[in-house]
């Protein structure tokens, strides 16, 4: 069975909360390896963060906590490093992060890279930490080569594995892994996956990351216009299908970002099954 992680970000409101418990029960049954919780823009979201790990530890699933640095002092990436392992958290998701709107750099860390090394001088093996990679460019990097360098950096810091951010184009991914395995990189590089739901939601977040939406793709999403049946079904045919070229060429597990809900990351796990 190949291994599957889940990814979550914390809910804002005790609606949401509840919502986002009913979601976790169902996708349990895809036996997730971890549960991945999204950390905010400066650390905004740090405290919803680790009550949510905390959920997800108490339900007997394995969870790692995002951790971004960008702005933060060593004092408290210490201290927040601290209370995770009194937790239990044997997981982080280690970024550079963004700072929230109108604040400058600060802080004693500029790069992941330093924020992974800083972790493994103070906390040796106690975390697994995986990091984040762009199949197709970080959207602010100078150039790919440059990308790829910062993301080996990353990896030789200390990293046991990476996560990919969401893409649509195969060949990106195996040939990202190809040329990170020719620098040396040979830790699991697991392919990130966005289910298909909501044609306008998904553009705009993936033109603002830097995730390409192939152009049939984007084009079908448009002809539907208000038509959910029509977008969901596409998008599952889509998804489902990059999940099975990607399971065949060797990738080492599947990450799902489920936005909070389960039924999308569940209709393609039962697809891939039935292709299977």
């Amino acid at each position: 069975m190949l291994p599957i992680s889940l990814e979550f970000f914390p809910p804002k409101t005790p609606e949401g909360a509840d919502k986002l418990r009913a979601a976790r029960k169902e996708l349990y049954a895809l036996k997730p390896e971890f549960c991945s919780v999204t950390y905010g823009a400066g650390g905004s979201t740090h405290a919803g963060t680790f009550t949510t790990v905390g959920e997800i530890l108490a339900e007997g699933v394995s969870a790692a906590s995002h951790f971004s640095c960008i702005g933060a002092t060593r004092a408290r990436v210490c201290d927040q490093l601290a209370q995770l392992r009194a937790m239990g958290v044997k997981r982080l998701v280690a970024l550079r992060g963004d700072l929230p709107s109108g604040y400058g750099i600060g802080g004693e860390f500029q790069y992941a890279s330093e924020l992974v090394e800083y972790i493994r001088a103070e906390c040796g093996g106690d975390f697994r930490i995986e990091v984040a990679c762009y199949p197709e460019v970080h959207p602010q990097a100078r150039s790919p080569q440059s990308d790829l360098q910062a993301f080996a950096t990353k990896v030789k810091a200390g990293a046991d594995a990476a996560i990919t951010q969401y893409f649509y184009n195969s060949d990106a991914y195996f040939r990202f892994v190809e040329e990170a395995r020719k620098l040396g990189v040979q830790v699991p590089i697991v392919p990130g996956i966005m289910p298909i739901t909501n044609s306008s939601q998904l553009l705009r977040f993936s033109d603002s990351c830097g995730a390409e939406i192939p152009r049939w793709v984007r084009l079908r999403l448009q002809s539907f216009g208000d038509d959910t049946a029509s977008i969901r079904a596409f998008g599952l045919d889509v998804v489902a299908d990059l999940c099975e070229r990607l399971i065949r060429g060797g990738a080492p597990g599947l990450h799902f970002y489920t936005m909070n809900q389960s039924a999308a990351t569940l209709a393609v796990m039962r697809q891939i099954s039935a292709l299977r």
